[in-house]
């Protein structure tokens, strides 16, 4: 059970990224794909940064085998994370894309237009590259994400 304190800071982080959806859905594919390259540089610039904090975090951690080695993040894995951003920034921005367009019979015209979702919450276990993979995502898509990691990962997914 959430203590009060947590309910009312995630009550508060899912208010703010309601009040942050409509900006975020209207940036354009070249803002929205800067500001990717901006995390892109930023994971590289803080790679050993990052790499110490989540040796803190596999010191502190009970975990053991596959979720220990899910936790652990390396020089390759960062780069790693990297390029999935550069990779999520290469996809074509799926906003605005016209699904189908129909005229019914009393001439109204109809198009089914791909649009942000706005708020996405997600519960993850831990691990660190699914905070950059799903930020990148919600990002192109142009919606705001509220991310709750597993506590093992609290200082890797702080950076």
């Amino acid at each position: 059970m959430l203590s009060s304190e947590t309910a009312l800071s995630t009550r508060e982080k899912l208010l703010r990224a309601k009040e942050a959806a409509p900006l975020l859905a209207r940036l354009t594919t070249a803002e929205k794909d800067d500001i990717l390259l901006r995390i892109a540089q930023a994971l590289e610039t803080d790679a050993e940064k990052i790499l110490q904090a989540n040796a803190a975090d596999l010191r502190n951690s009970s975990l053991s085998g596959a979720m220990l080695e899910r936790l652990t993040l390396n020089p390759e894995r960062v780069r790693s994370m990297v390029q999935g951003v550069r990779d999520v920034v290469s996809l074509p921005d799926p906003i605005g894309q016209l699904l189908a367009e129909w005229t019914r019979p009393n001439g109204l015209q109809i198009r089914k237009l791909r649009v942000p979702l706005g708020v996405i919450g997600i519960i993850y276990e831990s691990r660190p590259n699914v905070t950059v993979d799903t930020i990148a995502l919600a990002l192109k898509t142009g919606n705001t994400i509220v991310l709750r990691g597993g506590k093992e990962a609290y200082r890797s997914n702080a950076c």
